[in-house]
């Protein structure tokens, strides 16, 4: 079997097994990338951007304020910014929309019910 043949097919599993993925969560592709970029802000942030202590809640805010945040991370236009501007700069203007949008929609932490 050739290396182009062996590559087509992997790849194929691949796509088959991320179809499979996607349909076992019950969340369609977009949802489901919404659910991996925001998970790369749990270790900080906190499970769905609540956090307690020093570091912001995400969960709740304007979509427009964190995506406005977002941005001035990542073109370094807040001086208060510790790691954030780094972060933010691997992420596209878009994702970061994205992941403003996703955490506008979660319930603040006061919301929540115990």
């Amino acid at each position: 079997m050739g290396m182009r043949l062996r590559a087509g097919f992997a790849l194929a599993v691949a796509i088959g097994a991320l179809n499979s993925a996607v349909a076992e969560t019950g969340l369609d592709s977009e949802a489901l990338q919404r659910e991996v970029l925001a998970g790369s802000c749990a270790n900080c942030h906190g499970t769905e951007g609540r956090m307690e202590g020093v570091v912001p809640s995400l969960a709740g805010r304007s979509a427009d304020q964190l995506e406005a945040r977002l941005l001035a991370f990542k073109h370094e236009e807040d001086s208060g910014a510790t790691i954030m501007n780094r972060i933010a700069k691997g992420y596209t203007d878009e994702e970061l929309a994205t992941l403003a949008d996703y955490f506008s929609h979660l319930p603040a932490k006061e919301e929540l019910t115990p």
